[in-house]
């Protein structure tokens, strides 16, 4: 307040004399052309120069979907017993950017989760509906299309990003305080690269090889495109780490090549083919292992997959992966995530941290689940019978029973189904295949209730249902 006391008072006293000069200094209005050419090329940067070329291929994203929130008055005792919940319509935004010149557009997974319906606004402010060509939470990448052709973003490589580099990073942060739908144009330097992010409960995806930066990044930023100073896209903005909600100069980025490779399988047939080793790392809890075993701990291997093939067993301590060295069970993650099906891996191994090195070459394959036989019960479920393979896949803590492999939304509200649950068994019928659960339904009929018993990420759980 004292600040703006103190220029109120110098502006009028400043209007009440005749014999000041005018605002605009004579000398500068003087220049010549050839001057003021030489003042603007200097102001030109490569920064300014990278965010003019990738801006044109910059959009905005908002999404509309339907979710649970918790209704009732927090107050209400018996509120903490029987929670209560209604189903709300959820406005979401984020950012993309154009790969193909036909309006194919990357953006993150997590931007249009659970989508009922997606509009993309370009920065001239048209808005056009897009459709959702398909999705990848493992990498938090997604693929919309719209009905216009827009000018593709350079594609750069993050492979070789310099530490200390400049980069610019566009998206459209807090969208829904803004009233247009031109980028933001925010910059910083690469503060590193290849950073493994520990998992945490909540996500979904793995954050692998990930580019840091202290370019801010901000809400409505994901998705967007991060760019070196030539204006070409090295990495999609994904999220940021902060106690505050706002940037706070550690933002981080998916590199592009894994971006364009999902991106790609999207394309061409609606989903990412993931490859399977067939093998098992120690996870989180055995992070601190490595430095005494001096590699990544096989704790299992699935009998006749493709380590077991490669003469790989439980107890081997993996050092090396394509040449990649590993540290802890993240490096070996963000191996198997940019693995094509039929990818060859070479594998350095060890027995014990003082045995001698072996080198054995694994052919991955199809994951268990994706070549199983499925059983389609009513349209919109799907299950698979749990074999050792798909229970290592899944990280199941069933050993029989039949995998719920896919379910709609409507099927899941109406049942309390979830994809990724086993069915374990119906009334006091023990269930060890997909096809035996089919037959008990089918004899159950609209007789009567029945109750389905079912094991949700190693927690025994019922459904009472009834055909109608």
């Amino acid at each position: 307040m004292l600040a703006t006391l103190l220029l109120a008072g110098a502006s009028v006293a400043c209007s009440s004399r005749s014999d000041l000069p005018p605002l605009v200094d004579q000398a500068s209005a003087q220049r010549s052309a050839a001057q003021s050419q030489a003042l603007n090329s200097t102001r030109r940067t490569a920064i300014v120069d990278a965010a003019a070329r990738i801006a044109k291929s910059v959009v905005s994203i908002s999404v509309t979907s339907r979710r649970r929130v918790p209704t009732g008055d927090p107050l209400d005792f018996f509120s903490f017993f029987v929670p209560q919940t209604t189903e709300r319509t959820v406005q979401g935004y984020g950012t993309g950017f154009v790969v193909r010149a036909g309006g194919v557009i990357i953006t993150n997974q997590h931007v249009v989760d659970n989508a009922d319906s997606i509009t993309v606004s370009l920065p001239d402010g048209e808005d056009l509906p897009a459709r959702l060509l398909g999705e990848d939470p493992l990498t938090d990448i997604a693929v919309l299309k719209v009905d216009k052709n827009l000018p593709p973003a350079a594609i750069g490589r993050s492979a070789d990003l310099l530490i200390g580099e400049w980069v610019v990073a566009l998206g459209n942060p807090y969208t829904y305080l803004l009233g247009n739908s031109e980028p933001t144009v925010t910059a910083g330097v690469v503060s590193a690269t290849g950073r493994n992010v520990v998992p945490n409960g909540n996500q979904s995806g793995l954050y692998l090889d990930m580019i840091q930066t202290d370019a801010a990044i901000n809400p409505g930023n994901s998705g967007g495109p991060l760019t070196n100073s030539l204006g070409e896209v090295v990495g999609v903005n994904s999220f940021i780490f902060s106690s505050s909600g706002g940037s706070i100069g550690l933002g981080f980025a998916i590199p592009i090549e894994r971006a364009a490779r999902v991106a790609d399988e999207i394309v061409k047939s609606g989903t990412v083919r993931r490859a399977w080793t067939g093998l098992q790392v120690g996870d989180a809890n055995t992070m601190r292992d490595w430095k005494s075993a001096g590699g990544v701990r096989v704790i299992d291997v699935t009998a006749g997959g493709p380590a077991a093939k490669a003469g790989i067993d439980a107890g081997a301590i993996l050092v090396q992966a394509n040449g990649r060295r590993l540290r802890n069970y993240l490096d070996w993650e963000a191996v198997k995530l940019d693995l094509h099906v039929g990818d060859s891996i070479g594998i350095r191994f060890k027995h014990g941290p003082a045995g001698a090195l072996e080198y054995r070459k694994i052919v991955s394959g199809d994951l268990p689940s994706v070549t199983a036989a499925r059983v389609s019960l009513i349209k919109g479920l799907e299950l698979i019978t749990v074999t050792p393979g798909i229970q290592a896949e899944r990280s199941l803590r069933a050993d029989r029973g039949a995998l719920i492999y896919r379910i709609t939304s409507e099927v899941s509200r109406a049942t309390g189904l979830l994809e990724g649950d086993v069915i374990l068994a119906i009334d006091r019928t023990e269930i060890r295949t997909a096809s035996q659960v089919a037959g008990l339904l089918e004899s159950v009929g609209s007789r009567r209730l029945f109750r389905i018993i079912f094991d949700r990420s190693g927690t025994i759980s019922y459904a009472d249902l009834s055909f109608r």
